[in-house]
């Protein structure tokens, strides 16, 4: 038994030893400064896109040090003529990494990126690398929003599920798609309404969806990009309605309305990029966010938690552990 007793502690010492190893192989050494540079199309504190990629450049800068990762940002340059300056400019300067945060940037970082072949550029939602110093990181939207999907169709009293889309393009298509399908996966007799603003900013449009999809029977709804806020606010205004977010943890906005989230881990992509520059690429790369990678995850609203019975959970469970395996693929057509 004393034998015995010795060697199971042996055992725990050799796995945290491996853990911590692990740790400190995972971490970047980061020998000089890296600077990086943020153009987002809305604001910093938006709740959604462009919140979520800020918090995750400030998550490396806090892991590393601000005297290892500089970050500036430019706000508000939706505009693709206004966020091509700002992006030429920080290039001018010596800024290593250039995030242009949104698809509708490609076109002009193609223009930016051979005047400056050391500079990494960066971009997404999106898959094209035109250019050898240019990434792309695609949120395989759709995955988590699968999840959600399955959410809605088992808490859906009415068989009524609303959309808030912004345009039919993009991560939003994927997420539509996902979320439709991962609805219909547990109850085919629900009907999932989509109706778009035309606009990923408009609150006020985003909340008057809302209403006309509540109005119309929907208990419970969803949607993506930044006008959500405006559609959360108005769901939470409806006893027994439930909504489900994507892009970053929301819970915050309605803590008693908001289920769960689909967050993007941006943290792991930044950390992959300034790995591979210290390796000498600085771009070409297609960079996926997804359930099995972990640069994709679900947060449950600690407030919440007891909405999900654990049945319920069983069959949430199951389904991401397909998707991981991919025995389950949730295909966009």
């Amino acid at each position: 038994m004393k034998k015995f007793k010795v060697l199971a502690a042996i055992m725990v010492i050799f796995l945290l030893l491996s853990v911590l190893c692990y740790a400190e192989e995972s971490e970047l050494k980061i020998t000089e400064k890296v600077r990086i540079a943020l153009i987002i199309p809305s604001t910093i504190d938006d709740m959604a896109w462009s919140q979520v990629m800020y918090e995750g450049i400030k998550a490396v800068q806090q892991k590393y040090g601000e005297e290892k990762i500089k970050l500036e940002v430019s706000e508000r340059l939706w505009n693709a003529v206004d966020a091509g300056s700002a992006i030429r400019q920080y290039a001018s300067q010596g800024f290593d990494i250039v995030i242009a945060h949104g698809a509708q940037y490609q076109s002009v970082l193609d223009e930016v990126a051979p005047d400056f072949p050391k500079t990494s550029f960066a971009y997404g939602t999106g898959f094209a690398t035109n250019y050898p110093n240019i990434f792309a990181y695609d949120p395989q939207a759709q995955q988590g929003a699968y999840l959600l999907g399955i959410m809605a169709g088992l808490k859906t009293k009415t068989n009524i599920v609303g959309i808030v889309g912004p345009v039919k393009s993009g991560d939003a298509i994927k997420y539509n798609i996902g979320f439709e399908k991962g609805v219909k996966s547990v109850n085919p007799e629900a009907a999932v309404r989509i109706a778009y603003t035309g606009s990923f900013g408009d609150l006020v449009a985003a909340g008057e969806i809302a209403r006309t999809h509540i109005k119309a029977g929907a208990d419970v709804l969803s949607g993506t990009a930044q006008q959500c806020v405006g559609a959360i606010r108005v769901a939470s205004e409806f006893e027994g309605v439930i909504w489900l977010s994507s892009d970053m943890d929301q819970s915050s906005i309605a803590p008693q309305t908001v289920l769960a989230s689909q967050s993007y881990r941006f943290d792991e992509v930044i950390e992959k990029i300034i790995s591979f520059r210290q390796e000498g690429i600085v771009g070409g790369k297609h960079l996926e966010l997804t359930l099995a990678n972990g640069y994709l995850e679900i947060i449950h609203n600690p407030k919440l938690v007891s909405v999900l019975t654990p049945k319920m959970n069983e069959v949430i469970n199951e389904a991401k552990a397909k998707i991981i395996s991919g025995e389950i693929k949730v295909e966009l057509k």
